[in-house]
């Protein structure tokens, strides 16, 4: 194989490594953005259950059976 060949193919594993770790970055960072956006919907969303339709005594996971009709 030529100089320039090899050169060529470490160049090419050179952007392709370089493609992998920006594109596990990017995954990673929207995965953690999109895990802490569920969670805290979730958490809001519980607070309200508990605090504008939860009966007395009554837990989240109670009312929102309940509100959904659940038995």
């Amino acid at each position: 194989m030529s100089k320039f060949v090899k050169v060529n193919e470490k160049i090419a594993e050179g952007v392709v490594n370089g493609y992998k770790k920006i594109e596990e970055g990017v995954v990673g960072g929207y995965k953690k953005i999109e895990t802490g956006v569920v969670e805290g919907f979730g958490n809001v969303t519980d607070k309200c259950v508990e605090k504008l339709f939860a009966r007395e005594g009554e837990t989240v996971e109670e009312a929102k059976k309940r509100l959904s009709g659940e038995k």
